[in-house]
């Protein structure tokens, strides 16, 4: 029949649990399994088959099954604990931000979070990998620690693809539509009731957005849709794949969250102080922003200034591929109406993105997302305190002259929210050794020494029995497959043997893009042949990930890995998992011994997969890139590889898989099988200890959130509050301050001698001058410096104004070496975020 439209009708729900229904519309129970397992013995069957939907489990479950549980006396306490529990968080006002960031819950203050992906659950797969897995975790402890806190995103109703592997283990993608009225979401309304839409104007196509809202905990998400009937039916498709199709659908797709999203904000009224860009996707928020300050009469310096002055901008990766960036050509045909409405001229907007791309064998200017999300915010930091220092290196040319340690770019390194990925049974096991109230201190480094008082017995026992979870995963996920790939009876019943419990089992689950290195394990099959049929120690390896659907190299990794699984040697003993998604990466991480990644260094900005498993008691054993260079202690997990980056990729894969190798062998699996005189894995159950105590703080998503809270949502509320302040005075005195210097910058000049002898002795001064054309630019505007090198070590000190453009200092050499010396000067203002905001530099 032809379909007009669809009406969820949930069951009436017998009184005695009643709520069911509100809870389900939550997703704090995505993080609560006690919450999940009152869903799943309504129908166990429907509750997996609809990847653990609570809203389909309950549309599926018979009235007379309902009336049976709520009768059930065992139920009935379970349901009134998780009610007691859930009432509890929500009620909870003494939150760490109304203690420790009070600001943001004032006049309107708030964090606006906006993300082109989110992972909270499997039965919402509207992300790709880590960065919606890393947005959805952020989202809930946001909620957990209380941040007034609002998230925007796009619902993408053909979500990303369900991959399957064919006969020849190539991946196939399959896209579903998601029967949006089954999922835990719910329409947004005005605050008179209506249905809530905006609309973005795009090449001259008005674009309808259907706005829905996700509870997460505390929480809300606004998610934008444009497959709404007033749409064409190009248009309701830009919102069908999430990070399909080419350059022009992206762009447009940008278009829709960083516009719409904002015009989502104010169509229902939510205030925000800080604008956090999670990844250049979402750069076009500013856009709106802009618009909105002009159309209340500011000029576009004056506007750009107060809307980056309340911008945060995170950016995840130094791979091309995740920083987009389009040809003028490309950009004219979708934002060409915007200079106007900016009351800017196209290239002073376009300058704001500008980066130089080697297309086609020459340099053209291009619109480059990320570089439009730095110019356009006043605080940006990488992921990881390597990835800050791979990313001041990666934008250094947008601050030229400035050494690369100086690029305004921080770090905060990531987390994951312990509790989406903590198994049941190690949360009790916990819970006997740490204090009341752990979940809500998880960032609290010394509280989880007492880890230390668990028993090797409980830990073992509870390593096991999650293992054992994990491998009956795994054998049900193969056995599928088979049976739909047509194989023979003999193959499938030998699927309900894979995997040795007693048998120690490495993971690898990830994105399969080719710098994360799926393959390197097999790099020598006769050594890696020898490790996992060593008769009395033998190992194996469970995969799973996804390759994005365009990554055809991505796509052979997996191939290789499916096809080495087949072979005689290894069969049994390498596993490689289909529609790797939440579901299997929770598995993964709560049963595994190990946890295994090797990215090439210094491409892995952070992962977070790893913190996953060591949160369930699985040291890690990975390259020395991104979180894993941190967390590292020498007793948690092993390195492999050296923490150095190679000019040639052969020689670092050469000695990564090296040490891969050895380091199984000679550290790894004779730890994991060595036994005290009790029969305990002692010595084993140590290094597990240890990666629990020092990964599940470090590398909480609590952790994370009041970093950024503390370094970035606090400062920038208040950076915002005083530029924008008396009708954003500070903002139009920067925005014209700016012009004038930039506009003199090209015509000042900068000489400068220093009196060096040929050595000194430690202590002795040596005497640095410098003349200045300032090109009217007033002498409180200029910051003239000497810059002294010695080794790593670098040393700032200003030269003092002599009139008539002289400067002079003398400066001391205290320590014995070989020093180079420079002059510069830079602009200098009282309110500038950082003395590069502007990136201009001059050396003498």
């Amino acid at each position: 029949m032809n379909v007009i439209g669809k009406v969820t009708v949930l069951p009436k729900l017998p009184e005695a649990i009643s709520r069911l229904e509100e809870l389900a519309y939550n997703l704090y129970w995505s993080w609560t399994p006690r919450a999940q397992e009152l869903y799943s013995a309504l129908d166990e069957d429907v509750w997996n088959r609809f990847q653990h939907n609570p809203v389909r489990t309950m549309l599926e479950v018979s009235g007379e099954r309902l009336t049976e549980l709520a009768r059930d006396a065992a139920y009935l306490e379970r349901y009134a604990a998780v009610m007691a529990d859930f009432d509890a968080y929500m009620g909870k006002r003494d939150t760490w931000a109304s203690q420790h960031a009070a600001e943001l819950g004032q006049r309107g203050n708030g964090v606006a979070y906006f993300s082109m992906e989110y992972g909270f659950h499997e039965c919402l797969p509207i992300y790709s990998g880590g960065l919606g897995v890393l947005a959805g975790d952020h989202c809930k402890s946001a909620s957990d620690l209380g941040l007034p806190f609002t998230a925007v995103g796009m619902l993408f109703h053909q979500g990303y693809f369900t991959q399957l592997f064919n006969k020849e283990g190539w991946q196939q993608e399959s896209y579903d539509q998601l029967d949006l009225t089954t999922l835990p979401i719910r329409l947004a309304r005005t605050a008179v009731g209506d249905e809530a839409r905006v609309s973005v104007r795009i090449s001259g196509r008005e674009i309808v957005l259907r706005l829905w809202t996700l509870q997460i905990g505390r929480i809300r998400v606004l998610l934008l849709d444009s497959n709404v009937p007033e749409n064409s039916e190009d248009d309701r498709k830009l919102t069908a794949r999430l990070y399909g199709g080419n350059q022009e659908l992206r762009i447009q797709q940008y278009l829709l969250l960083g516009v719409g999203g904002v015009r989502a904000l104010r169509l229902l009224n939510v205030q925000a102080s800080v604008y956090h860009m999670n990844e250049g996707h979402a750069a076009f928020m500013v856009l709106e922003r802009i618009r909105e300050e002009v159309a209340r009469g500011s000029d576009f310096r004056t506007a750009t200034e107060a809307v980056a002055s309340a911008t945060l901008f995170t950016t995840h990766t130094p791979v091309p591929a995740g920083n987009d960036a389009y040809p003028y050509d490309l950009t004219d045909r979708y934002l060409g109406d915007w200079p106007a409405q900016l009351a800017a001229g196209r290239d002073e907007l376009y300058e704001l993105a500008r980066q130089e791309q080697f297309w086609d064998n020459h340099w053209v200017p291009s619109f480059s997302m990320s570089v439009f999300a730095l110019r356009m915010s006043r605080a940006a930091n990488g992921v990881s305190e390597l990835h800050g220092e791979v990313s001041r290196g990666l934008w250094n040319f947008l601050y030229q002259g400035a050494e690369q340690e100086e690029v305004p770019i921080g770090h905060v390194t990531n987390g994951a929210h312990n509790l989406t990925f903590l198994a049941q049974d190690y949360r009790d096991l916990y819970e006997g050794v740490l204090p009341q109230g752990w979940t809500e201190r998880l960032e609290d480094k010394g509280m989880w020494e007492a880890i230390r008082q668990i028993p090797d017995a409980a830990l073992s026992a509870v390593k096991r029995a999650q293992k054992v979870k994990m491998i009956a995963f795994v054998r049900a996920g193969v056995k599928r497959q088979l049976e739909r790939n047509g194989a023979s009876a003999a193959e499938v019943a030998a699927a309900e043997t894979l995997l040795d419990p007693d048998a120690l089992t490495i993971g690898f689950a990830r994105r399969f893009a080719t710098y994360k290195r799926a393959t390197l394990l097999l790099r020598d099959k006769a050594r890696l042949a020898a490790i996992v049929n060593n008769a009395t120690r033998p190992v194996q390896f469970v995969f799973a990930g996804k390759a994005h659907p365009a990554d055809n190299p991505g796509k052979a990794f997996i191939q290789e890995i499916y096809r080495t699984a087949q072979e005689p040697e290894f069969k049994g003993k390498i596993v490689i998992l289909e529609n790797y998604d939440m579901d299997v990466a929770r598995h993964l991480v709560q049963g595994v011994d190990v946890w295994m990644n090797n990215p090439r260094r210094p491409l892995e900005a952070s992962g977070t997969s790893g913190m996953k498993a060591s949160f369930n008691g699985a040291p890690n054993f990975s390259v020395l890139d991104g979180w894993w260079r941190e967390g590292y202690d020498g007793k948690n997990g092993w390195p492999i590889g050296d923490e150095r980056e190679y000019a040639d990729l052969n020689l670092q894969d050469d000695a990564d898989s090296f040490s891969l190798y050895r380091t199984l062998e000679d550290s790894i699996v004779p730890l994991y099988y060595g036994l005290d005189a009790q029969g305990q894995q002692h010595g084993w159950l140590d290094s597990v200890r240890q990666a629990i105590i020092t990964v599940n703080p470090e590398f909480s998503m609590q952790r994370q959130v009041i970093d950024y809270t503390q370094k970035y949502y606090l400062t920038l509320t208040a950076r915002g509050g005083a530029v924008q302040a008396s009708n954003d005075a500070l903002a139009r005195t920067l925005g014209a301050w700016k012009s004038w210097i930039r506009q003199q910058w090209p015509h000042t000049n900068l000489v400068a001698s220093a009196q060096l002898p040929a050595s000194v002795q430690p202590g002795e001064h040596v005497t640095i001058s410098a003349q200045v054309n300032p090109a009217g630019i007033s002498e409180g505007d200029l910051r003239v410096e000497a810059v002294l090198r010695r080794g790593q070590h670098m040393i700032r000190v200003p030269l003092s104004s002599r009139g008539q453009g002289r400067y002079e200092t003398s400066v001391p050499l205290d320590e014995s070496g070989l020093y180079s010396i420079g002059v510069r000067m830079m602009p200098e203002h009282a309110d500038l975020s950082s003395e590069f905001e502007l990136g201009l530099l001059k050396w003498a």
